[in-house]
């Protein structure tokens, strides 16, 4: 039976949502009323954590895939002590606040992931769990040893990325992972049955989660903690929970219809729910004492759990640095060592090039899991190591099967549990399928290393709907993630030690074919600065500047136009990104004003009016033939880089 205390403390999270809702006049209030016994019970007698050290390595981790009912997850924050102030509340989606409109991990203190687009978070818990049990397989219970939970509502069940994630969590025996669905029924244009006749239990024991529909159970705090702590206790499955909730309980009207999903901001119907709760209609942002005393006594109760975990880890058989190694995802010292190199005029693709820095780096970046929506060898992305399954969760190569989008999630998931560095791999082209989860990559800079081969026209046979035209410009859009194209493999190897120093996601794009190894490519530290000389002969009349595969016609077509007397300075141009953060006097100093650009790259040519002033691109569909023969019918060739240069200086 629930306390006056315990109801009080429920009522509270709801008329705290009403209120910041209502402060706001945006916002998603019913979710997280119709939630708040289940938030109540998680965060005070289920979760392990410590709200006084919300980074603590072995905490679990709480994922609000409905993002949208983001006060339900700020109201719990804030009254269990994580940092959150009232203000934090009333300030909620306003500029500057801590208290966004969906939940984003670094600006609120005891948010795990960034959630909004529905399905993400699914997927995110999915690559958590997936990265706890690698973690514990590798270190040991007595230093891994956690749960991760999620609610979910009828929008992320419906997301096609869900049942990506949902059904690897099911092949994978996931049994660290809980979802609780909210069937609550209800979606912004009307009921669920518009559109949606699934049968969610079904549907999850065919991808062999362990589920339990709990009915009407989401007001009976008891029968809610019984059938969470059962969750926490299964071993070999994922467990879904159902739970039918009533959207915008306890509010006279809203209760139960599509209004109650966005913002209930009318005075009349936030006073009636008020004083359903046995609360004063006319106060707002009201915390009681003991109340909020007793909230913050359940943010610390894991406090002696962790104080227990840090005397294991200090008593461990494992060394200290290993743990911290593995716990943080920190390479071992001098790891850079370990990057090969390539003599010039040898031949190998980049993809290639990119599988031998991966292989060099396992011992020296022990957190590295590398894996492929089912192109592992395709991508160059096999890393030397058994795989990773049920029966072996310490294995670090993870096969994601053909999804693209769910293992773009995934990885941001394990990222941002920490410990791990994923590395994902599929052909450029359908770095569209994945496009939301690296968004949300770099939007969470989540430390995702993105491989993408087969980069271009020159993918040959398989034609069009497999050669990239448009995909290298559209990556280029997203702020924060640094798009690499290396030319040849010394400059794939200086793209690692860009992706492995900096926080965020780094997205590499590699050939299919083989490239030859330039002269000049080994010089240290290129790559980091985006664009740099490779060819520099005195009083240059035109700048040939060419990412990747497209760099060799570069130097091919300077050879040419030096026979002629035409001075002609190469510039590789392997990440836009990363030149545009150079100082002006190098930009200046590689690209200078007055001396024609020449732009080469096989990819459409939007963007390149920042650079060159013309372009050898290509600005319409490949077509189907071998790889050197569709590159030469678009003009991606040495002669055609000549001759574009030589019109120009025309």
């Amino acid at each position: 039976m629930t306390s006056d205390l315990e109801t009080r403390q429920i009522n509270t999270i709801r008329a705290l949502a009403l209120d910041a809702v209502k402060r706001a006049n945006s916002g998603h209030t019913g979710t997280a009323m119709a939630l708040a016994p289940l938030a109540h019970v998680l965060f005070t007698k289920v979760m392990k954590y410590d709200s006084g050290d919300p980074s603590w390595p072995d905490r679990d981790r709480f994922i609000l895939s409905a993002g949208h009912a983001s006060m339900l997850l700020y109201s719990m924050l804030y009254l269990t002590g994580f940092g959150l102030e009232l203000d934090d509340i009333k300030d909620f989606r306003q500029v500057g606040s801590r208290t966004p409109g969906h939940p984003e991990v670094g600006v609120t203190p005891g948010v795990e992931v960034t959630t909004g687009p529905l399905g993400q978070g699914i997927a995110n818990a999915v690559g958590m769990a997936l990265a706890e049990r690698h973690l514990r397989a590798r270190l040991g219970s007595e230093v891994v040893n956690h749960k991760i939970w999620t609610i979910c509502g009828d929008g992320d069940l419906m997301e096609g990325i869900s049942h990506e994630a949902a059904s690897l969590a099911g092949h994978q025996q996931l049994g660290n992972l809980v979802v609780i669905y909210d069937d609550n029924k209800i979606t912004i244009d009307g009921t669920t049955d518009l559109a949606l006749s699934d049968d969610a239990e079904k549907r999850f024991e065919s991808y062999g989660w362990d589920v339990r529909n709990l009915g009407e159970a989401s007001e009976d705090t008891a029968a809610l903690e019984e059938a969470l702590l059962e969750a926490a206790n299964s071993n070999d499955k994922p467990t879904l929970l159902i739970l039918q909730s009533h959207i915008g309980f306890p509010a006279p009207n809203a209760v139960d219809t599509p209004g109650a999903h966005g913002a209930i901001t009318d005075d009349t119907e936030i006073a009636g729910a008020k004083t359903a709760m046995g609360m004063d209609p006319d106060s707002t942002f009201s915390v009681d004492e003991d109340v909020l005393a007793a909230y913050r006594t359940a943010g610390t109760r894991g406090a002696s759990l962790r104080e227990n975990w840090t005397q294991q880890v200090a008593e461990s058989d494992l060394s200290a640095t290993w743990i911290e190694t593995l716990l943080t995802g920190k390479p071992i010292p001098n790891w850079s060592d370990e990057l090969p190199s390539y003599e010039a005029g040898i031949s190998l693709a980049t993809r290639n090039a990119n599988n031998q820095v991966v292989d060099a780096l396992a011992d020296v970046v022990p957190s590295l899991v590398s894996g492929s929506a089912d192109l592992t060898g395709n991508t160059g992305t096999n890393i030397a190591s058994e795989p990773m399954t049920a029966v072996s969760p310490d294995g670090r190569k993870l096969y994601y099967g053909v999804r693209e989008h769910g293992m773009g999630s995934i990885a941001n998931g394990m990222a941002l549990h920490g410990g791990l560095i994923p590395v994902v791999g599929t052909f450029l082209v359908f770095a569209d399928y994945m496009r939301p989860s690296v968004r949300m990559a770099a939007l969470s800079s989540a430390k995702v290393i993105f491989v993408w081969s087969h980069d271009s026209i020159g993918v040959g046979e398989d034609g069009p709907t497999h050669q990239p035209v448009e995909q290298i410009a559209s990556l280029r859009s997203i702020p924060d993630l640094p798009v690499i194209r290396p030319a040849d493999g010394n400059e794939v190897s200086q793209a690692w030690a860009v992706a492995l120093t900096r926080n965020g996601p780094t997205a590499l794009i590699l050939t299919r074919q083989n490239v030859p190894v330039l002269e000049g490519t080994k010089k240290p530290n290129q790559v980091e600065r985006g664009a740099y000389v490779l060819i520099d002969p005195p009083d240059p009349a035109v700048i040939l500047a060419g990412t990747g595969s497209e760099v060799q016609l570069c130097v091919e077509a300077a050879g040419s136009l030096a026979e002629d007397g035409i001075a002609s300075r190469v510039v590789s141009m392997p990440s836009w990104e990363l030149f545009e953060q150079q100082d002006k006097e190098y930009q200046e100093s590689v690209l200078p004003a007055g001396v024609p650009v020449v732009g080469v790259e096989a990819g459409v040519s939007l963007g390149w009016d920042r650079w060159a002033d013309t372009t050898v691109t290509i600005d319409e569909f490949g077509a189907s033939a071998p790889g050197n023969v569709v590159m030469e019918k678009f003009g991606f060739t040495a002669s055609g880089v000549e001759a574009a240069a030589r019109s120009l200086l025309s």
